[in-house]
């Protein structure tokens, strides 16, 4: 089947009460808009084109791609008229019609809903709801065949009682797509013309409407106000957290965790409360995530172990090794198996490592550090002269004392050691002490100063 589909995303979003496009608003940290173009690609469309009014331009910027081509509705005069403006770039014989606006719709419902599709037939996704208020309702005759589909405002009494409502979602052969928009009217209370009036024109002219029903409201749930943002997000966490247990992975409080991104998981993962998974992330067999984590782009190798409130972005954390509590991990930062970084320890650009450890208090910026080498508490590489940066390179078993100063360049030879407080200018032989501070003295009955 060739297909095309057309996404609306002109509308302003009024209730938002913001400067950013409604379809910029984001779900699970990224767009409305995007998790719709990510479904959208699901289905390898021939083309894949978006309506845009409102912020049309930085909805150009934020989204440009390749398979993505934008279409301005200069004028927002309702969804018949904004689908009318994509006509003239649609050349597959089918055309699917989404929403920016609702994020959740999943590439597995489209794929049904097209099956209902053919040259004889259109197909219609429809939600059946407790409470319809808002939806247009989905009108059908004795034979339960669809014959209309009417706007709450322009609704009887009557039916405002039907239950079952329109998604707007919605697949038709291309050339009776053009046909009906061309014979669309805005006599309604809105004054608009109404993508679903061509519905009634469907059954006028024997095309007969097939019908989808979403199983899950919340996938076909737009958001027009940050409540309603609000909601589809923790629905969206929710069903991210059902997808990671079934994969094996134990999360303490599936109520308390957030994907904002891609994870992939291996087996017997422990995560705890509060942990955000950012961007693209790969977990291991084994692995276990304290409370209060932020993970971004990063891996965790088999029986890594990263503690509480410990922050890593681009990281490699090797098998076995563990950081934190309170560790943060900057990107370039690479720790080999059984490596260890304790808290309140900084690293950037820097591979630690196997066995090696920074135990506490330390800033490691662009070094190269040897296996079994150990960091004392307070070591910092100055590793930037506000113009540069220089690298530090230690070999294997060096011990670094506490409170160390490394200014880059700099390189420490295997099992070499600096005394504590030391400021270390030249590089270190192997096996050698370097001592790089002041000579201590002592003034007996030195008098202390008194406040005046």
């Amino acid at each position: 089947m060739s297909l095309d589909i057309v996404i609306l995303a002109a509308g302003q979003g009024t209730r938002m009460r913001s400067a950013l496009p409604k379809v910029l608003h984001p779900i699970a940290g990224q767009s409305m808009l995007a998790h719709v173009l990510q479904t959208a690609r699901s289905l390898k469309p021939a083309s894949i084109q978006v309506v845009i009014g409102h912020g049309a331009e930085l909805v150009r910027e934020q989204l440009a791609a390749a398979d993505v081509s934008f279409v301005v509705q200069s004028e927002q005069l309702g969804t018949g008229h904004a689908v009318a403006q994509a006509i003239p770039h649609l050349k597959a014989e089918n055309t699917l019609v989404l929403y920016g606006d609702v994020p959740l719709i999943e590439g597995a419902t489209l794929e049904s809903l097209l099956t209902h599709l053919s040259a004889d037939s259109m197909a219609l996704l429809t939600v059946n709801l407790t409470n319809p208020a808002g939806y247009g309702r989905i009108v059908r005759n004795q034979a339960n065949a669809v014959q209309a589909i009417v706007e709450h405002k322009d609704a009887s009494p009557e039916q405002l009682k039907i239950c079952e409502g329109n998604t707007g979602i919605l697949a038709v052969p291309r050339q009776r797509l053009i046909d009906w928009l061309g014979r669309l009217s805005n006599s309604n209370a809105q004054g608009e013309y109404y993508l679903t009036d061509i519905i009634a024109m469907a059954v006028a002219d024997d095309l007969r409407v097939a019908t989808e029903t979403a199983s899950d409201a919340m996938e076909v749930q737009g958001a027009n106000d940050r409540l309603q943002l609000s909601e589809l997000e923790r629905h969206y966490q929710q069903r991210a957290a059902r997808r990671l247990m079934a994969q094996g992975v134990t999360l303490l409080d599936p109520v308390r965790f957030d994907l904002r991104g891609e994870v992939s998981v291996g087996r017997d993962v422990l995560i705890d409360i509060n942990v955000i998974l950012e961007g693209k992330v790969e977990i291991a067999d084994n692995v276990s995530i304290g409370p209060n984590c932020v993970i971004k782009d990063s891996i965790l190798r088999a029986g890594a172990v990263i503690k509480a409130n410990s922050h890593l972005e681009g990281a490699d954390v090797g098998e076995g090794a563990d950081c934190g509590p309170f560790a943060r991990l900057r990107p370039g930062t690479v720790l080999a198996a059984r490596a260890h970084v304790g808290n309140f320890v900084e690293l950037k650009n820097t591979r630690l490592g196997e066995g090696a450890k920074a135990g506490h208090l330390t800033y490691l910026g662009d070094s190269d550090i040897g296996a079994r080498s150990n960091i004392g508490a307070g070591t910092i590489t100055c590793n930037y002269d506000g113009a540069n940066k220089f690298k530090t390179v230690m070999g294997e078993d060096v011990f670094i004392g506490s409170n160390s100063s490394l200014v880059a360049p700099l390189n420490l030879g295997d099992g070499s050691t600096t005394g504590a407080g030391s400021t270390i200018t030249a590089d270190v032989p192997a096996h050698a002490l370097a001592v790089g501070r002041g000579r201590q003295r002592n003034l007996e009955n030195w008098p202390r100063p008194k406040k005046r």
